[in-house]
């Protein structure tokens, strides 16, 4: 049932949302010239998936959680599209294709490997994951992989059809602060 809603509403999201990702692609063209980040991250069962987000970091910034990154590397247009979640949008590709569901645990990058053994042993990758979570309007992001494997853990043993609508909405009206980056 959770397949047929990501689908859905990711579907109509691209079809009403397409001036939005198409200004903001514009826009990020004079920002760093390469507006789509697509990143390598680990998706169910471990497979690899590349995740499609605007770009909000410059160009030469290594490929790291973003808790490691430096917050110098955010470019000013980076910076709104963070705090607005607009960063997020393409990721509706993601879901349509079905490499994510709308709600799960965000997907790791593989060089991740204390929260790859955190989420392994609690079956995290077994389900797709998210765009948003139950992690993610508590704000715990992957620096602390123990704390974000077993919070994702509690919201797949426990999601029901509301919980994934409350998330979805407390994500879009602004709780959590996405992925944390070194100050």
């Amino acid at each position: 049932m959770f397949r047929l809603i990501d689908f859905l509403a990711s579907f109509f999201g691209l079809l009403f949302l397409w001036p939005v990702l198409v200004v903001v692609t514009i826009i990020g063209m004079f920002d760093t010239g390469s507006p789509i980040f697509i990143q390598e991250r680990v998706g169910r069962n471990k497979k690899p998936f590349k995740l499609i987000k605007f770009r909000t970091m410059s160009v030469e910034t290594k490929s790291v959680a973003s808790h490691l990154a430096s917050d110098a590397s955010i470019t000013r247009l980076g910076g709104f599209l963070r705090k607005t979640k607009i960063d997020e949008l393409p990721q509706l590709i993601n879901v349509v294709k079905g490499d994510m569901s709308l709600v799960g645990p965000r997907p790791n990058l593989f060089n991740q490997e204390e929260l790859i053994r955190e989420r392994e042993a609690q079956g995290v990758y077994d389900v797709l994951p998210g765009v948003t979570g139950l992690a993610q309007v508590q704000n715990i992001d992957m620096s602390t992989p123990e704390l974000l494997a077993k919070t994702d853990k509690e919201m797949i043993d426990t999601l029901t059809v509301k919980d994934y609508f409350k998330y979805i909405l407390m994500t879009a009206t602004g709780s959590g602060s996405g992925d944390a980056v070194k100050k």
